[in-house]
């Protein structure tokens, strides 16, 4: 994301709403974002599809900062969005703003 500033802020969530090791998908206009509790209490959004075959990365296996595509396993890091070698590609993450126990996600 470019700025914060020219994004507009959106309250996806409450943090009581996630489970660590769970994605919870919301939708945002036409934007379909996977939500990631870490252990740290951080919570990642990123796009709900893998960039491989479009699989909901929000109904992936987590383990640690990754999750793992239920289509083809692919890896991705829920806080940068990258996925992992040997494959490629990325999904497009969003900046994530926790005020009192409300979530929101920065939208373009």
């Amino acid at each position: 994301m470019s700025s914060v500033r020219s994004a507009k802020k959106v309250h996806v969530a409450d943090v009581s709403d996630l489970s660590i090791g769970i994605g919870k998908r919301v939708q945002v206009a036409a934007e379909e974002i996977a939500l990631f509790l870490q252990s740290d209490q951080s919570v990642h959004a990123i796009q709900n599809k893998c960039p491989h075959k479009g699989g909901p990365l929000s109904e992936g296996i987590v383990s640690g900062e990754h999750v793992f595509c239920p289509l083809h396993d692919r890896k991705v890091n829920v806080r940068d969005g990258l996925v992992q070698a040997p494959d490629e590609g990325c999904v497009k993450r969003y900046d994530v703003e926790i005020i009192d126990e409300g979530i929101y996600v920065y939208i373009d």
